[in-house]
């Protein structure tokens, strides 16, 4: 490992792992905040003057101590803590020799340049590897290096279309529905945890074998991975899965229902749940029903029982019947707006919610937590996302040893950014 170890009263489980992080948006920065939180050191490279993209995609804006916002977006922050930011210029020769010179003393590169950007400036894997030979490098891109849609620049909204998703999110077609994104960028999402398992991957084999090597990651193949059951049952029947709404194509009943004053959700993993929960719903018979007695027999005449249903949870509001249904063992819950869940008591008990000092804030940063909860070595929250260019002395001269000679060099040379957003 090449960071260097501060002290540090919990112990972290990455410590002594130096990631130079190159990426912008969602997909890389959700992996590289996950290996922050873990103890990894994490260098994020910013563009000159304007630095990652998401730190303009406001309103909403994290407001200074004056009430002015800041650069810090609402969007930037969710997945930005725990690095340190530098503006570099890769385009002018001093920039690129910073970036080579971080590379040499990093374990893990990790960027989401369109494929062959930053081989034309001297910057890809095959050129700084040749100065770092153990360099692990994770290239995250749009559509991959390889097939005929490398060139295309994509984006999450454009790879949940093209990737199958919107094809099966939404009302049915014969009730109007249109293909519907989902609500946040999963695809991005799901590709920054594949980073993750395929950084950590790339480094249990370098450290048994002093090899390092490239990712090739791309959102587009991510997105076709969590496709999951809807793509097998694809394959198992040669049958194009539709839009359901919120049924599931399996399992029934799994899916939400409306109450007197909402809607909740009954999710029915076997038949003992549904006799269960057809004891709450004061119709035991239907759990004896050849109709319904089985899932299968269940998924095939799915409208006979839903409607069955809608005409007795539509007497009772939500509260009570997640209160009767939960009491009887059966899955359920309310369609819960984000205020209720970042307010839910057990949101707040599992660490889902977090606070973090900031420098010029008028009140501490809130950011959602890291769900995992690990006996040893749990997540630290220790650098809260930082201003564009804010680390740019504490790397050049205690990441890389320059002097302020060379510092002074680079920047007569063009190699950074004023600091300002």
């Amino acid at each position: 490992m090449t960071a260097d170890l501060p002290p540090q009263q919990t112990p972290r489980s990455l410590q002594g792992l130096r990631i130079l992080d190159l990426s912008r948006i969602l997909a890389a920065p959700t992996c590289t905040q996950l290996f922050g939180d873990l103890g990894a050191e994490i260098i994020k490279v910013e563009r000159p003057g304007t630095g990652d993209d998401t730190r303009v995609w406001g309103p909403p804006f994290i407001n200074d101590g004056t009430g002015e916002p800041t650069g810090l977006s609402a969007y930037f922050v969710c997945a930005n803590r725990n690095k340190r930011s530098i503006a570099v210029d890769l385009a002018s020769e001093a920039g690129a020799e910073v970036i080579r010179r971080l590379a040499a003393v990093s374990d893990v590169v990790i960027e989401n340049y369109k494929p062959g950007d930053l081989a034309r400036r001297g910057l890809g894997y095959d050129q700084l590897r040749q100065v770092k030979p153990d360099l692990i490098w994770c290239s995250v891109s749009g559509f991959g290096h390889t097939g005929p849609y490398a060139e295309r620049i994509g984006y999450d909204f454009l790879v949940q279309a093209m990737g199958g998703i919107m094809s099966i999110t939404g009302a049915p077609e014969e009730e109007g529905g249109e293909p519907m994104k989902v609500g946040v960028g999963v695809a991005d999402i799901v590709c920054g945890l594949y980073a993750g398992v395929g950084i950590l991957a790339a480094l249990r084999h370098r450290d048994l074998t002093g090899e390092g090597q490239f990712i090739d990651l791309s959102l587009y193949d991510s997105q076709v991975a969590w496709l999951v059951n809807a793509a097998t049952n694809y394959l198992v029947t040669g049958k194009r899965p539709r839009r359901l709404g919120n049924r599931h194509p399996n399992i029934v009943p799994y899916q939400t229902f409306r109450a007197s004053d909402g809607h909740l959700v009954v999710a029915i993993g076997n038949d003992r749940q549904f006799a269960r929960f057809a004891d709450v719903m004061a119709h035991p018979e239907w759990a004896q029903d050849e109709r319904f007695r089985s899932n299968p027999a269940r998924v095939a005449n799915h409208g006979a029982l839903e409607a069955l249903i809608l005409e007795e949870t539509r007497k009772r509001p939500v509260a009570d019947w997640v209160e009767r249904l939960v009491a009887a063992g059966v899955p359920a819950g309310p369609v819960a707006a984000i205020d209720e869940v970042l307010s839910d008591p057990h949101t707040l008990a599992r660490g889902m919610v977090i606070e973090m000092p900031a420098p010029g804030l008028d009140q501490p940063l809130k950011l959602l937590g890291n769900p995992l909860k690990m006996s040893a070595t749990p997540p630290v929250y220790e650098r809260p996302p930082p201003r564009l260019d804010a680390d740019r002395e504490h790397i050049l001269r205690h990441v890389l040893g320059l002097a302020p000679d060379e510092i002074q060099d680079l920047e007569e040379r063009g190699a950074f950014a004023p600091t300002e957003v």
